[in-house]
Parts: structure tokens; C-alpha cells; sequence
């Protein structure tokens, strides 16, 4: 029986969008997975340096495969070696506000086929053998499809929707009947049938939102139709799971206390299980073992018949999904910000780690020569080789869970990178921690490195801290009036332009004296900063209209109707490049004269670069589009279009 999520699912996926979006793989040695990368790329990408964070995990009726669900797809392990073998991507983009994932997974019976789920309404049956499609279905929700679940026969699958279950054909697809909780605006967080198949139980949330009006497990008879609830006040239910002989249901509370234990028959509580781990929970295949994880990342294995808790151990930093092997030795842990784990049942000792699926990607940088790209997520940094995707080294220590922003030094020998309050100083050859940098007032939002590597400078709360690169030594503290959002040095080392959150100015201070030289105000906040190649000129963006400024006098030169996310300089400083909706617009800057549209796009621009040369530029757009195009700058045409991404 698959296990489910934990989290009711239209509680958690609008929090969740700002996190994630994307993530990188980090095997524990280069020759562990040496093909993961290069599976299923889009034509042109060198490599995947992401997995995406789970979602939810499932084994095969045979124990040889485990699916994991992920925002980007579904991966498919050898259950025995942790070998990738498959990713199977194919789910539309989403039609909602927030992000779509792969919600649920599960297993046919047989093991030949596997159903999915998202939460842009659609489900998916794929051939294991091969990862074709068989058949895709909408749900016809319009808050998407979460969790779903094979009949013990294979012939009908479960899916939970935001207003009821629906029992589908697999042969057809054709809906068999739909069943309705009776609670008034319901979401049905998880689906389980009984191993008979012949009730079916879900979790079921009326009024929906953070505050449920009633929560309750839903059980339906599915010959004679009756329907019963369970209604407690211990919590918001989130997992349901039937024992292997059907005469129990286990239910995690989701309020980090509370496993309960009910008798189907009388729907009476057996016994509930105080551990502080409930939002998964799983009865071994012989059913004398209950299992259950939870946000902390902490397992807990129970006496099914006792309720003695036989151990406790620390998973990862989540262990939002779990599920026994077949064969009830293993036991395998995943969750929304963590790696996969495999733990032998037995002993509890930790047997095999599935690395990969980290989240919450702060920051990318390439190192100076660009052979190296610097990845940040999930509190550590991840070195890959930049031509084959390889791992080359894994950065740790950081204080906290996250990394807000890394920066190679211009001569690529140090990264830099921000956790909470410390900005940290790494030897990129061999890892060494050289030095960090204490005592910053608040959260380090932007690092930056002076292009002749003397000076970095980090922006903490409402102020900057310029500290020396070679003692660590703090030079001096640059005040501001509100969240430090980007640092851009000038070329040449001697000025610091100074971007805030929700203001209208730019600063640009003097490094060497920690002299204001100039306040730039415009109309409106300013969306993003950038200094030409030879420092004279400043870009400047918002409300609709760029703003060129001389840097030595403060001077406004021109103004240019044409506002986007981000503005970027050519190399050589003649060219400006902007975007507004989803057109792109090339200046000349002595003129400041339109020089061309660069159109194509059929989604809103979020982000331009030009390659080192100045001959190309490369545009990356959003949801509806999710491509990067790469521009000819001297002809505007369009040379290339890099597909692949799941989303902005």
C-alpha cells in the first residue's frame, strides 16, 4: 500500500511555491551515479544538475523499483543498488497561481504500471518497462488532483480532489462513480483502499484553508455505498493508512504529536502513539510494525499490537513520506527537504542514501574561468564540473538549513557564501573553511566580491559591511534605509552601487572611504541596478522606464520607456539591454536610441544576460513559456531555443 503525503496538500502548495524551484543532485562521490545526469535532457542541455524535491515515494509490488515523486518529474530507482533507471517527465505545465507538482505516485499491483498525480488536475498511467504514456486524464478539479491509489485488484484507481474521491477505470480512464465526503467544502488530503478493496478511506478537510471547519476520515463501503466519518479534535488528519489485515486504520494528526489507531468495525480508537512524529505513517507488510515520520526528520517505529515504541532515530530534515519494502527489511524515508534514505527495519541502522533531491536553491554562481558552477541549497554548496555535470565537491557547514548567496572570488581560488548572520570564506580547491565573517545585525541577502578581489562586501538588514578578503578584518559599515537586496561594485574596484527593497534610490558609496557620493532618485522602487564596462554610466530600472545616470556627477543622462525585471550592459558598454512584458529591447547608449525588438517569447521576460563576447543574449522567460532563447545581438535573430525547464 502506497503512503502518503502528509500535509494537506491545498494548505501546503501555496506556502510552498516561494521555496523551491529548483534543485541539484549531489551523488557522495563522482562514479556513484554516473548517468543520472544525462537522462532525458532536452536537446542541447549538457547536463540536469536537478532532481526536485520529493513529494512522495512508493515501491513496487516486487521490492525492485522505488518511484519518487518530484516537482520536475518522476525518478525510478533500483530498489537494491539506488541506480537510477528512469525520469519520467510529461505532466502539462500548470493553469493554476502556484507551481505544479508531482503529487502522488503509486504502483499497479502487478508492477507494470505506475499512476501519478499533479496538482494542475491531470493524472498519468506510464509503462514501467519502457516510461511511455498509456493514458492522461483531468481530474476536472480546479484546485488539482493529490493523492491516489490502486485497488488491491489493479482495476480501479482512487484519486483524492479538492472536493471528493473519484474511482476510475484503469483500462478506459472512464470514471467509475465518485464519492463525496459530506463535509461542506472539502479537500481529501489522502486516499487508501482496504487490502480487500472493499472500503476505501480518505482524509477528508471541510472548509479548507489553514483553519479546516471539520476535519474527518472518510470511510466508504464500496458494495453497499454507506459511508461513515471519524471526527476527532486531536489535530488536522493528514495520512491514512489501513493495517495489512484490514481491521485498522492508522492516522497521522498533523499537530506533531499524535499517531491514532481506530478499529474499522466500530471505529472506536485502539490506542494513540505520543512520539512527535505523524505526518506519514505505514504498517509493515506482516503488520506487527507501525511507522511513522514527520517534518523534524525523526522516524519512529511502534508495536503495532502494544503500542511500544521499539526506536526512534533522525532521519533527514524531513521525512514527510515513508514506506516499507515488500518484503518488510527495509524502510524508506523522503520528504520536501531532504534526501531519500533506505534504513534496515531490524537494527535501524542507516543502509543506503538516494542524494539528490535537495530544495531551495538560493544562489548559482560559475567560478571566473567557467569549468565550475556553484550550487546553494538545503545549507550546503555544491561544486559541478560545468561540461559533464559531474560532482566534484560538496561544501558543508554552514550554521543553518540554508544558504542565502554565494560569489567565486574574480580569480576563482575563494566562493563565498552567506547563512543567516555569517558570511563564510571557502578554499575552492580544497574546501577548507578560511575564515568567517561574524557579526552582521541581520540576514545576509547579497555577497559580492571587488573585481580585484581585495573586498567583499555583504548586505545584512539595512546595512552594508565591507570587510578586507585576505584578514577577514571588518573595514567599515555603510548605513541604509531599508533590506539590502543587490551590491554591484564598479569595474574598477572604487565605488559600491547599492540597490534597497521598496525604494526609489540608489546609493553609490566610495569603497575606499565609506563616503556616500550620491543618492540617484527616480520615480518608482527600483527593480535592478548595473554598471557599464568602463564604470561611467549606471542602469537603473522601474515603473516602467529605464534611467541612465553619470556616475561622477550623479547626473541623470537619459531616460528610457521600457522597464523589466532586469537590465543588462554589453562588454564593451554600447549596448543596453531591457525587457518589458515579453519583448526585449536593445538601446544604444550614447543615443539611447532603440536599436531593435527582440520578440518571440510568449510569456513575461524575468531574466537577460550577454555571454562574455557581447555577440549574444540570452533570455529567460516564465510559466507559460519556460524556454531561455539565445539572441544574435547584431541581427536580433533568434538562434536558439533551450526547452526543458518545468517552470519560470
Amino acid at each position: 500500500m502506497n503512503q502518503r503525503k502528509p500535509i494537506q496538500k491545498t494548505v501546503l502548495l501555496t506556502f510552498l511555491t516561494f521555496l523551491v524551484f529548483s534543485t541539484m543532485p549531489v551523488p557522495n562521490t563522482a562514479a556513484q551515479y554516473p548517468a543520472y545526469t544525462q537522462l532525458r535532457l532536452p536537446e542541447g542541455a549538457k547536463a540536469r544538475l536537478g532532481k526536485g524535491a520529493i513529494r512522495e515515494i512508493a515501491y513496487s509490488s516486487d521490492g525492485t523499483r522505488l518511484a519518487v515523486a518530484t516537482h520536475i518529474g518522476i525518478w525510478l530507482y533500483d530498489a537494491q543498488t539506488g541506480e537510477e533507471l528512469d525520469l519520467l517527465i510529461g505532466h502539462p505545465h500548470a493553469v493554476l497561481a502556484f507551481s505544479p507538482w508531482v503529487e502522488s505516485v503509486a504502483f499497479s499491483p502487478d508492477g507494470t504500471t505506475l499512476a501519478s498525480s499533479r496538482t494542475d488536475a491531470t493524472v498519468r498511467l506510464w509503462d514501467v518497462a519502457t516510461g511511455d504514456i498509456i493514458r492522461t486524464f483531468s481530474s476536472g478539479s480546479t484546485s488539482g488532483s493529490y493523492s491516489i491509489s490502486f485497488s488491491p485488484d489493479g482495476t480501479t484507481l482512487a484519486i483524492g480532489i479538492s472536493t471528493s474521491v473519484q474511482l476510475r477505470d484503469v483500462a478506459t480512464g472512464d470514471i467509475i462513480r465518485t464519492l463525496y465526503s459530506g463535509l461542506i467544502g472539502t479537500s481529501s488530503a489522502d486516499v487508501a483502499f482496504s487490502p480487500d478493496g472493499k472500503i476505501l478511506a480518505s482524509v477528508a478537510h471541510g472548509g479548507g484553508g489553514f483553519t479546516p471547519v471539520e476535519t474527518a476520515i472518510v470511510i466508504w463501503d464500496l458494495e453497499t455505498g454507506l459511508r461513515r466519518k471519524i471526527t476527532h479534535s486531536t489535530g488536522l488528519d493528514t495520512n491514512v493508512a489501513f493495517s495489512p489485515d484490514g481491521t485498522i486504520i492508522a492516522s497521522g494528526t498533523g499537530n506533531g504529536s499524535l499517531i491514532t489507531m481506530w478499529n474499522v468495525a466500530t471505529l472506536d480508537i485502539i490506542r494513540t502513539l505520543d512520539e512527535g512524529v505523524d505526518y506519514s505513517v505505514a504498517f509493515s507488510p506482516d503488520g506487527t510494525i507501525i511507522a511513522s515520520g514527520g517534518g523534524s526528520g525523526n522516524i519512529c517505529m511502534w508495536d503495532a499490537k502494544t503500542g511500544t515504541l521499539l526506536r526512534k532515530f533522525k532521519g533527514d530534515t524531513s521525512s514527510h513520506s515513508i514506506a516499507f519494502s515488500p518484503d518488510g527489511t527495509t524502510l524508506t524515508s523522503g520528504g520536501f527537504h531532504s534526501t531519500i534514505r533506505m534504513w534496515d527495519v531490524a537494527t535501524g541502522n542507516h543502509i543506503r542514501t538516494l542524494e539528490g533531491h535537495t530544495v531551495g536553491v538560493k544562489s548559482v554562481a560559475f567560478s571566473p574561468d567557467g569549468t565550475t558552477i556553484a550550487i546553494a541549497g538545503g545549507g550546503k554548496i555544491y561544486l559541478r564540473d560545468v561540461s559533464t555535470g559531474t560532482h566534484i565537491r560538496t561544501l558543508i557547514g554552514h550554521r543553518v538549513s540554508y544558504v542565502n548567496n554565494i560569489a567565486f572570488s574574480p580569480d576563482g581560488t575563494i566562493i563565498a557564501s552567506s547563512d543567516g548572520s555569517n558570511v563564510h570564506l571557502r578554499d575552492v580547491a580544497t574546501g577548507t573553511l578560511l575564515r568567517t565573517l561574524t557579526g552582521q545585525r541581520g540576514s545576509v541577502y547579497s555577497v559580492a566580491f571587488s573585481p580585484d578581489g581585495t573586498t567583499i562586501a555583504s548586505g545584512s538588514g539595512d546595512e552594508i559591511y565591507l570587510w578586507d578578503v585576505s584578514t577577514g578584518t571588518l573595514l567599515r559599515t555603510l548605513p541604509q534605509q531599508t533590506d539590502v537586496y543587490s551590491i554591484s561594485f564598479s569595474p574598477d574596484s572604487t565605488a559600491l552601487a547599492i540597490r534597497n527593497s521598496n525604494d526609489k534610490t540608489v546609493r553609490v558609496w566610495d569603497v575606499a572611504t565609506g563616503d556616500l557620493l550620491r543618492t540617484l532618485t527616480q520615480q518608482t522602487n527600483v527593480g535592478s541596478v548595473a554598471f557599464s564596462s568602463d564604470g561611467t554610466t549606471l542602469a537603473s530600472s522601474g515603473g516602467g522606464k529605464i534611467y541612465l545616470w553619470d556616475v561622477s556627477t550623479g547626473d541623470l543622462l537619459r531616460t528610457l520607456t521600457g522597464e523589466g525585471y532586469s537590465v543588462a550592459f554589453s562588454p564593451d558598454g554600447k549596448t543596453l539591454a531591457s525587457h518589458d512584458g515579453d519583448e526585449i529591447y536593445l538601446w544604444d547608449v550614447s543615443t539611447g536610441d532603440l536599436l531593435r525588438t527582440l520578440t518571440g517569447h510568449v510569456d513575461h521576460i524575468i531574466s537577460l544576460a550577454f555571454s562574455p563576447d557581447g555577440k549574444t543574449l540570452a533570455s529567460g522567460s516564465g510559466d507559460n513559456d519556460k524556454t531561455i532563447r539565445l539572441w544574435d545581438i547584431a541581427t536580433g535573430t533568434l538562434i536558439r531555443t533551450l526547452e526543458g525547464h518545468s517552470g519560470d
